[in-house]
């Protein structure tokens, strides 16, 4: 597999440059490095959170990556619990503005099995965790079955990994007690033309199962395209190239479902958008409300909470919100399109996590190496309750994926 060393020219350039997202432009600040001090899983003492509450953030780190275990009180506040090295390495796509993994599932929590699973994009391998409270035990490391893994899928016992290099893949895992074991003739190619570290305007968004386990959806953001494997009841694809739909917004990238499950919503990063759609049995798509604006920039992660979903912006690193009614129309939870005020040190809004419960949403600021948490309240809006600091900010690279329980 390529690695990063090949590409030091394209970082030789000050990191405050000026990019391109399908059409959105944003001018990148230079971002220092912040050194990584977290206390040692020994050290941490639980009295202040609930014994089973967690937030894990992936460091996504080139010499070595890492998880970074938050204790999560009742309040919502996080306090560091440890770091775990994960046995591979993070990664960067070429001309990654604040995101390096460009993608949204790249760590990934399984409430079924117990189990965090996460990517090392410069190994070209998958790492699983059992989760025990604040402490992960049970380290097991996978090949993903293709280059550059940035995402991943869980439905029951089976687990997809989106390979984002080369021409692309997803590759299927059964989840087991003892980790992830490949699932043979679960392989499909992508077709895409990407070097082995892919070009991050290039790369798919994001690898999902649909809530009834029927189809797999991959977004890609060079085709713009929304890919679509149905599945047989093992598993298995059940065709050999992906039904390809075109997208009905410019530069498709995450992917979220309704409470019910029959509806599938994709953010669009080209004019910070959200198409609703129901998934067809056979693999195509029907749109059921036209892309919605939000008035921000370069929306690309998106994440549900009850009724509300709420997407990260990492052209001006803010956070929308959205309702959904109970007929399926999705609306801004205001007028401005904007769940919370910004801040100085939240800058680079990446990924969102939604704590199981549903009232907590916890936000990467890639940029500032920081992770804000908030209170879901009932109209929607988000109020902040906690701030972590000292994660890897980025530069070569940043961290990116996070997991709440």
């Amino acid at each position: 597999m390529s690695t990063h060393s090949g590409r030091r020219g394209h970082r030789t350039k000050s990191r405050a440059r000026r990019i391109v997202i399908g059409g959105g432009a944003l001018a990148i600040a230079s971002a220092a490095t912040v050194a990584v001090s977290l206390a040692s899983a020994s050290q941490y003492s639980r009295s202040a959170a609930g014994a089973d509450h967690a937030v894990f953030v992936q460091g996504n780190e080139l010499d070595g990556n890492t998880i970074h275990v938050f204790a999560r009180s009742d309040d919502g506040k996080l306090e560091p619990a440890g770091t775990y090295g994960t046995g591979g390495k993070g990664g960067d796509q070429v001309d990654a503005p604040t995101d390096s993994l460009a993608s949204q599932g790249s760590l990934v929590y399984d409430d079924a099995s117990g189990m965090l699973l996460a990517v090392n994009a410069g190994s070209g391998t998958v790492t699983s965790f059992s989760v025990k409270g604040q402490e992960l035990k049970g380290r097991q490391v996978v090949d993903s079955g293709g280059e550059f893994p940035a995402s991943i899928a869980v439905h029951g016992k089976v687990a997809y990994v989106m390979n984002a290099g080369g021409a692309g893949s997803v590759q299927g895992f059964r989840i087991t007690g003892k980790g992830l074991e490949p699932l043979q003739g679960s392989h499909r190619s992508l077709g895409l033309d990407n070097e082995d570290v892919p070009r991050f305007d290039t790369s798919p968004g994001e690898v999902e199962i649909t809530p009834d386990g029927r189809n797999l959806v991959v977004t890609t953001k060079g085709n713009n395209t929304v890919e679509v494997f149905p599945l047989k009841k093992n598993g298995l694809p059940a065709v050999a190239e992906p039904v390809v739909n075109e997208s009905a917004g410019g530069v498709p990238f995450a992917i979220s479902f309704d409470v019910t499950g029959k509806r599938m919503l994709v953010a669009e990063a080209e004019k910070s958008t959200v198409t609703t759609y129901k998934v067809k049995r056979d693999g195509r798509l029907k749109v059921l409300q036209e892309p919605l604006a939000n008035g921000q920039e370069v929306l690309c992660w998106l994440e549900r909470a009850g009724n509300y979903f709420y997407g990260g912006n990492t052209g001006n690193s803010t956070v929308s919100g959205y309702r959904m009614d109970k007929h399926g129309k999705l609306s801004l939870t205001n007028e401005v399109g904007i769940a919370t005020p910004p801040s100085a040190n939240s800058q680079g809004v990446i990924d969102l996590a939604v704590t199981e419960d549903e009232k907590f949403v916890y936000v990467q600021n890639a940029v500032s190496g920081t992770v804000d948490g908030f209170r879901v309240e009932a109209d929607g809006a988000l109020t902040k309750v906690t701030t972590a600091e000292g994660l890897p900010a980025f530069d070569e690279s940043g961290m990116e994926g996070i997991a709440a329980v």
